[in-house]
């Protein structure tokens, strides 16, 4: 199946909120599949592009996660502390070498090689940004610091290394409920890397 680009004429744009990062209310028209021109609005949340890394261990078959605090979940009516892969924001930095550096940053294991597996907008229908996924293999001798992320920037993250199936089963009991997380740990099941 082929890309369709939509028909769309921006009439107005209006910033409501340029803050930790930018929310836009834009008034477009979008041409149905019809022929007719129909007028909508939408708020839109741009952060900017990211990245994410599942760590995998062949011969351990394990993986490496982090778990930190995050507020829009909290609020949202859990825990807040969530199981994730290590991800992060670009930076105006090339997705391979961003997710090398959080890797570091956040698990410790300094990665050489990343395998991309795929792209994917996660909330199309109100966040802008698009992630690129990565999987690579970790050794112990990969492990160059504790990880934990960078303090300044508010992060306190906990680094774990769980057997593929045990985390497997914690995305089906509810207790890993990470969008990111889940697609990567499913990738390396369906696929076989484990």
């Amino acid at each position: 199946m082929q890309s369709k680009h939509a028909e769309v004429r921006i009439i107005n744009t209006q910033t409501l909120s340029d803050d930790w990062y930018t929310l836009k209310k834009y008034t477009f028209a979008l041409q149905r599949q019809n022929g007719e021109w129909q007028q909508q609005n939408r708020e839109v949340y741009d952060r900017g592009n990211g990245a994410t890394i599942l760590l995998y261990n062949r011969q351990q078959r394990t993986v490496i996660l982090t778990r930190q605090f995050r507020f829009p979940v909290y609020v949202n009516g859990h825990d807040g502390m969530l199981i994730e892969a290590a991800a992060g924001l670009l930076d105006n930095m090339d997705p391979e070498n961003r997710i090398k550096a959080e890797a570091e940053e956040e698990t410790g294991f300094r990665i050489s090689h990343v395998e991309k597996v795929f792209e994917a907008y996660m909330s199309p229908g109100s966040v802008t940004e698009k992630l690129y996924f990565y999987i690579a293999e970790y050794q112990a001798a990969d492990r160059t610091s504790a990880g934990g992320g960078i303090e300044a920037e508010g992060e306190d993250i906990e680094v774990l290394e769980m057997a593929l199936d045990e985390a497997l089963t914690a995305v089906e009991s509810g207790l890993i409920v990470d969008a990111k997380t889940i697609m990567l740990l499913y990738h390396v099941a369906l696929k076989r890397v484990l």
